[in-house]
């Protein structure tokens, strides 16, 4: 375990556990006989599963995870490596089921045999929470092209199908804010399956900075629970005052290690006196005539090609950490961008997290960049499905 002596004494207990579970300290231990039956479709690498299965830990319940499901093969054998899955399903979460998107926002609502998945099928009415993180491209505000009307969009209802075919007892979802102004209503059509369904619904925008994550990153979280009403209770409980800072996660790797984890990105020549003048001149922002063509006529991205501040939570740590270009991202007192390591960290992923699958091959990195960048940060995971899985004790 590593020392608290030095975070202070305003810092909740909670908090400064994860910030020790971060750093390679002990997780939430204990043996339980109760298990907590979990489907986790969109998976990717398990931060949102991770999460969870500290907050089934932390309230005495034992976290099996029936069925794992994502597109990502590789994606899939470093959840594999770091939660041990019953099953994994290498599929598009569209193709187990056999149901129209269109008929769920009908208001027609699929039964189990619905499921053409043999593996998913054998888990209906078992399964006691099923998360879901469908891909955010199609909602987020920087797509530009095809933003609230994209075919990804309607992922959610895909998630929502498999949720109530199966009959979860509890159902957490996750997306960006955005997702809400879909010209479709795929996140209104959502919360009105799952209540005809006979689930009870809550939905929030949290953001990861308020739960021990340091990091501006608001998302948008369904919560429903065929048991009782989730607990808002428990998320208002956790809300921490002020956020956690970039010093606070990575300040104890500031110098680059041998790990491919550790070693920064090579940049352009062009990137690199970039760089070089933010340090030169003590600069968080880069002005706008060392920057592309297409950024100097006027922008609205003073992020991009900036530096974090040490005091500061980072803005929202996307696929894109390995490129100044990609928003602020270099780091804040050593002339580079963002490692893996330090991206995980403040995504709130512990070191004791193994980012490489069978026979330890070490992923590309963009691999690495995709599975850091898209995860749910397991702390705000944690946080929110305490909200739910409190329903489960109920029984």
């Amino acid at each position: 375990m590593q020392d608290l002596s030095g975070l202070g004494s305003d810092v909740e207990p909670w908090m400064r556990w994860w910030r020790t579970y971060l750093r390679g300290g002990i997780a939430n231990v204990g043996k339980s006989e109760f298990p907590v039956r979990i489907v986790d479709l969109f998976c990717g690498c398990g931060g949102f599963s991770l999460g969870a299965a500290e907050a089934a830990r932390a309230l005495g319940l034992l976290p099996v995870f029936e069925a794992a499901v994502d597109i990502d093969a590789a994606g899939l054998q470093v959840y594999s490596r770091n939660l041990q899955p019953v099953r994994t399903i290498n599929r598009d979460v569209g193709t187990l089921i056999g149901y129209s998107v269109h008929r769920l926002a009908r208001g027609e609502i699929p039964d189990r045999s619905s499921l053409l998945d043999p593996g998913l099928r054998s888990l209906a009415g078992r399964v006691d929470l099923l998360l879901a993180g469908p891909p955010c491209e199609g909602h987020s505000n920087l797509n530009n092209k095809t933003r609230r009307r994209d075919p990804r969009n309607t992922l959610v209802l895909d998630a929502v199908a498999v949720a109530i075919a199966l009959e979860a007892s509890t159902v957490v979802i996750e997306n960006v804010p955005g997702a809400r102004a879909d010209e479709r209503r795929v996140v209104q059509s959502a919360e009105e399956a799952l209540k005809s369904a006979g689930y009870r619904v809550l939905s929030r925008v949290l953001d990861a900075s308020d739960y021990a994550v340091a990091q501006t990153r608001r998302r948008l979280f369904i919560m429903a629970s065929r048991l009782s009403e989730p607990c808002e209770r428990m998320l208002a409980g956790l809300v921490k005052s002020p956020p956690p800072d970039v010093r606070w996660a990575i300040e104890d790797l500031e110098d680059a290690g041998e790990s491919p984890l550790d070693i920064p990105t090579r940049h352009s020549a062009e990137n690199e006196r970039r760089i070089a003048y933010l340090f030169e001149t003590h600069s968080y922002d880069l002005p706008d005539d060392l920057r592309p063509p297409c950024h100097r006529g006027g922008h609205t991205y003073p992020s991009v090609y900036g530096r974090l501040s040490w005091d500061k939570p980072a803005g929202t740590i996307t696929t894109g950490f390995t490129s100044m270009g990609r928003g602020r991202f270099v780091h804040p007192s050593r002339p580079r961008t963002l490692t893996p390591h330090e991206a995980a960290r403040l995504q709130g992923f512990p070191d004791s997290f193994r980012f490489v699958w069978e026979g330890d091959r070490v992923p590309a990195r963009s691999q690495l960049a995709k599975w850091i960048g898209d995860a749910v940060p397991p702390p705000l995971a944690y946080a929110v499905v305490l909200t739910v899985l409190k329903t489960l004790l109920t029984r």
